[in-house]
This record gives C-alpha cells, structure tokens and sequence, in this order.
C-alpha cells in the first residue's frame, strides 16, 4: 500500500475514532457523572479530551511509514 492510501485511509479513521471517542465520552457523562462535583468532572474531562490522541498517534505512525 503506497503512503498516499494510507495517509487517505488514516485521515479517515482519526475523524472516525475522534467521534466515536467523543460520544463514548458524552454517554459515560450523562450515565453515571451528571449532577457530580466539579472536583469529579475536571479528571474526567481530562483524561476524556486528551485520550483521543493515543488512538491517533497508533494510525499516525501507521500512515507515517514508508512504501512497501
């Protein structure tokens, strides 16, 4: 597979993963966080919007690879 494909394919999955991720984290929210303390809320939604990126960094790598 050339490195054009994968970077096409790859473009495609991170927006995909980034949605997916985001409504995992929007469902986790509003069944069992709503209503909770703030000092509950802000680890969640750190660890919620940085953890897109380790998805991310996997396909980046993958697309960043040379042609076979």
């Amino acid at each position: 597979m050339t490195q054009r494909n994968r970077k096409l394919i790859g473009i495609v999955l991170i927006l995909v993963s980034i949605v997916a991720w985001l409504w995992v984290g929007t469902a986790l929210y509003l069944a069992l966080l709503q209503g909770s303390p703030w000092w509950i809320l802000i680890p969640f939604f750190c660890v919620i919007g940085v953890g897109w990126l380790y998805p991310a960094m996997v396909i980046i790598r993958w697309m960043a690879r040379a042609d076979d």
